[in-house]
């Protein structure tokens, strides 16, 4: 047998028995140079370590997660909210919009879809059950909701394709997910405002509205944070990784003297708290420098991107299949881990039929962002599922319908490029 079917296979078989990803790439990697090369090239597990993660960009994914920490516990989320109430007012379905546009403002903070869940979760979950929204849809639709944190910027995974997909600027990629972020989560809005209507969840009548001025001056320190990263990435003030600076720096002044619900103790907890979640991340792509080593040096991803190539000549029809076996892996796995182990296959694909690498990237990232809600491994689901103290498998048929409504926004971006395409060309970045 190949070294390639050992590599492959044990990589399944090592997830299957419940190891970790990162371990399962690191341990497939080593197989997969045992059985192809020599003992010899062990050796250079060391070194592939380190290159997976000495790369200048990924120091953004620790800050960007340390902004969006900082900003949930600054109570940001809470002030949105009333803005948003302010701004939809007293009506059926009222909650479900407003807890879908806070999701869409707090994606441009954290760049983290469970953490958005997590913070919009702990806010919106107890008024809408009041209202009479069931638990189970309203934690259903806040985690798809977040999900689109995975497509507005500064998004973490759009930081990650921008490093393993050459040549990609990441500014490009940050501005050409911001529009299809946003379809992606009003798409969720009529379906909300339909069901809500329906089974007269949420009684409009009596229901007090928050003063649109008060509630604004409040949400200003909020609402500015996007504007401050974006602008800075747009006017080459920052680059991304000092955006990802000018953000921490933000959300700390915002949390310390101007909503003043965050204290120096409390900083110092974040910060462990952001050095543990990204310690895991930086692991799996440190020990995924193993697996990509040694499927490039085996011809590894060659082979299998040649086999994609000869199911269809039409590119059309190889996408579709490309879309259906990310969504599979979105279920199961992380968007950090989807884009370590699939890249190095995609990648010839992609050239091979001329596919733009923005608008395949920003494909890849709504298909990934359908797969943080869908079950069995749901990560943002698991978040507002555990928020709302209700079981998993209460949440699949809301999820299956949630599905098919972000699927109906990740088909219109695929037919239309320009949806993606059309913000970075007039920022004049390339694409």
């Amino acid at each position: 047998m190949s070294p390639d079917f050992w590599m492959l296979v044990s990589f399944l078989l090592l997830l299957l028995i419940g190891v970790p990803v990162a371990f399962s790439l690191a341990l497939s990697g080593a197989i997969g140079i045992l059985v192809g090369l020599t003992p010899d090239m062990l050796a250079t597990l060391g070194t592939n370590t380190y290159n997976g993660v000495a790369k200048y960009p990924l120091i953004a994914i620790p800050l960007f997660i340390l902004t969006g920490l900082v900003f949930e516990k600054s109570g940001v989320a809470l002030r949105l909210v009333r803005f948003a109430q302010a701004l939809i007012g007293p009506r059926h379905g009222g909650l479900a919009m407003v807890a879908i546009l806070v999701c869409l403002i707090m994606g441009g903070m954290s760049g983290s879809g469970p953490a958005d869940a997590a913070a919009v979760a702990m806010v919106m979950l107890p008024s809408m059950t009041k209202a009479g929204y069931p638990k189970p849809f309203s934690a259903t639709l806040i985690a798809a909701s977040a999900s689109t944190a995975i497509l507005i910027p500064p998004s973490i995974a759009l930081i990650l394709y921008s490093i393993v997909v050459p040549g990609v600027d990441l500014r490009a990629l940050f501005a050409a997910g911001l529009f299809p972020g946003i379809i992606a989560g009003l798409v969720l809005v009529l379906p909300a405002w339909l069901l809500a209507r329906r089974y007269g969840w949420e009684n409009p009548e009596g229901a007090e509205r928050p003063p649109l001025g008060e509630s604004f001056r409040q949400a200003l320190p909020a609402l500015f944070a996007p504007v401050l990263i974006l602008g800075g990435l747009r006017s080459g003030l920052f680059t991304p990784t000092e955006a990802a600076v000018a953000g921490v720096a933000y959300g700390v002044l915002v949390g310390l003297f101007v909503t003043r619900e965050l204290n120096w103790r409390n900083l110092w907890k974040l910060c462990g708290e952001a050095g543990v979640i990204s310690g895991v991340v930086m692991l799996i792509i440190a020990l995924a420098g193993i697996f990509a080593w040694a499927g490039t040096m085996l011809g590894t991803f060659r082979h299998l991107a040649e086999w994609l190539i000869s199911l269809s000549d039409n590119g059309a029809v190889l996408l579709i299949l490309v879309m259906v076996a990310v969504l599979l892996a979105g279920m199961l796995l992380d968007a950090i881990s989807i884009y370590l182990i699939l890249m190095p296959i995609l990648i010839p694909v992609m050239q091979h039929f001329g596919w733009n690498p923005v608008w395949f990237g920003i494909l890849l990232a709504m298909n990934i962002a359908i797969g943080q809600f869908t079950p069995p491994v749901a990560i943002n689901l698991m978040v507002t599922a555990e928020v709302a103290r209700i079981r998993l498998e209460q949440t699949v048929g809301w999820a299956l319908l949630f599905v098919l409504v972000m699927g109906s926004a990740l088909v219109l971006v695929a037919i239309f490029p320009e949806i993606a395409l059309w913000l970075p060309r007039v920022l004049g970045y390339a694409v």
